[in-house]
């Protein structure tokens, strides 16, 4: 029996599609994340943003004027969040989005988001574009997990940047 070699081209572009077709429709395909940060619900651009930095990504504390404890707790946090980045500390910056100039010295200060929460940390790219929320807790030792958290996906989005 000779087999037509139209048939098996077909079946060679079928077979792959519907294969496709059936992992999409009953769901085969892994749905968890691997990132520990939050993703926006929708895009914001931080509008004053600044491209001279040649930084590729900033750890940003929204610090509106009505956030007390929360923001003076980020805000002490962010000096030991620069440090614990380590070596990618020349690829990163730090900046408060604050009404007021707070005394956050060495961090770059920019007119606070009424789009992002008070108090929350925030990983923003090279073009002021917010990727990442973080949200603050009210327990030390969860807000520790949650830096953490945004140190492993900013050292996963740095090892990515450099590999591409």
């Amino acid at each position: 029996m000779k087999t037509n070699p139209l048939y098996i081209f077909l079946a060679c572009c079928l077979v792959p599609l519907a294969l496709a077709y059936a992992a999409l429709k009953l769901e085969w395909l892994p749905t968890g994340s691997s990132n520990y940060g939050h993703f926006l619900d929708r895009e914001v651009r931080l509008d004053n943003w600044q491209k001279t930095e040649h930084k590729q990504w900033t750890i940003a504390l929204n610090y509106p004027a009505d956030c007390s404890l929360a923001c003076e707790q980020q805000l002490a946090a962010l000096s030991n969040l620069y440090i614990a980045v380590g070596k990618n500390q020349h690829k990163v910056a730090v900046a408060v989005l604050a009404e007021q100039p707070k005394d956050a010295a060495p961090w770059q200060q920019l007119a606070v988001s009424k789009q992002l929460q008070g108090g929350d940390l925030y990983l923003v790219d090279h073009h002021g574009l917010v990727v990442l929320r973080y949200p603050f807790s009210a327990d030390p030792q969860q807000n520790r997990l949650v830096q953490k958290g945004l140190l492993k996906d900013l050292k996963k989005l740095l090892n990515y940047a450099r590999s591409s």
